[in-house]
């Protein structure tokens, strides 16, 4: 079987084709970065406009690398139907739901953050069930108690901004270009880690849910402080609220595996590929027998492979949407 997969949740236009034998034979992705970068973040109806620019080239160049016919070769179309920007979701979902019906093709509905949870599968070692996962982007942050495919448990999320929003905006107050989390983890390799020191959000209250806005509040405090904001100034802050972040996020993961008991967590997401904080989680789940996977970076940020591969496990189990364009900009993972 062989499902083409469908991404347009945000800002990435993605197209993927995979083989259940053969694994991912294509793989596509087109970042709006360049477009929304002036604006300090993405613009939703620019997102929308050139999703529907991009989108069926993506997928005649998929096709094409693939080597493969959407009319003989695909036996299912998935796309993301939620969460996300609701102009960006349908300009997928309405031609994905198309490509499906004039190729007479079943239409699979995917959900973007259970994608995200299962992209471990795409690669050779995967983890077993039940694991905890880590799902860090810039537009959510999740820990989740996955039980197996289709069933999971929300253990704690965002109070506020998600934390790939807070790097954004605490680039942007730093003068840094979007997206932020890169640019803060490049500036935060020169920061003296001793000049400030960040609170640690929630970390002294009792369960698993996190809270970034007043950490992004204590940097602007900081910066009015300062009489002279120069480069190194910059770097010091970057390292101080990477420091922050990665502090946070490291104790409410390791809070999360002990409460379960799960002997595997899952960092998902693009703030999943923060190299401080894969580092930092490595050393500490080691010290409780506990083992951490990362997808590769290419499938950390927003991808089509891990919607096609999640399309593929909905179409074993005999899964198929309804004649219609449905998109859900909110959706719970436990209301799947």
């Amino acid at each position: 079987m062989r499902v083409l997969g469908i991404e347009t949740s945000c800002d990435e236009t993605a197209v993927a084709i995979i083989c259940e034998k053969q694994g991912l034979l294509a793989n596509h992705i087109y970042s709006q970065i360049a477009l929304h970068n002036e604006y300090g973040g993405v613009v939703p109806e620019l997102a929308s406009r050139d999703h529907i620019r991009k989108l069926a080239p993506l997928i005649q160049e998929a096709l094409s690398d693939a080597d493969v016919s959407l009319s003989r070769d695909i036996d299912a179309v998935a796309y993301t139907s939620g969460p996300g920007l609701m102009g960006a979701l349908l300009v997928g979902a309405g031609l994905g739901r198309s490509l499906a019906w004039a190729s007479n093709k079943p239409a699979i509905a995917v959900h973007h953050m259970e994608a995200h949870l299962l992209a471990p599968l795409l690669e050779n070692v995967a983890p077993e069930y039940p694991y905890v996962a880590l799902l860090v982007s810039g537009g959510h942050t999740l820990l989740v108690e996955v039980l197996e495919v289709g069933k999971y448990k929300v253990l704690g999320e965002s109070l506020d901004d998600a934390v790939g929003e807070a790097f954004d905006k605490v680039a942007q107050m730093l003068g840094l270009e979007y997206p932020g989390g890169p640019q803060i983890a490049q500036w935060a390799l020169r920061g003296d880690p001793n000049r400030f020191n960040f609170p640690r959000p929630m970390i002294d209250r009792p369960g698993l849910d996190f809270s970034f806005s007043g950490l992004k509040t204590h940097v602007l405090n900081t910066l009015k402080s300062l009489t002279k904001i120069d480069g190194q100034a910059r770097a010091d802050i970057a390292r101080a609220f990477e420091d922050a972040v990665v502090d946070t996020l490291s104790i409410k993961s390791v809070r999360a595996v002990t409460a379960t008991k799960a002997k595997s967590l899952v960092v998902a997401g693009g703030v999943g590929a923060n190299q401080k904080l894969r580092e930092q989680l490595t050393r500490q789940l080691e010290k409780q027998n506990v083992t951490a996977f990362y997808p590769a970076t290419e499938f950390c940020t927003d991808n089509a492979a891990m919607v096609a591969q999640l399309g593929l496990l909905r179409l074993r189990s005999g899964f198929c949407e309804p004649m219609q364009i449905r998109v859900q900009p909110r959706w719970s993972l436990e209301g799947i």
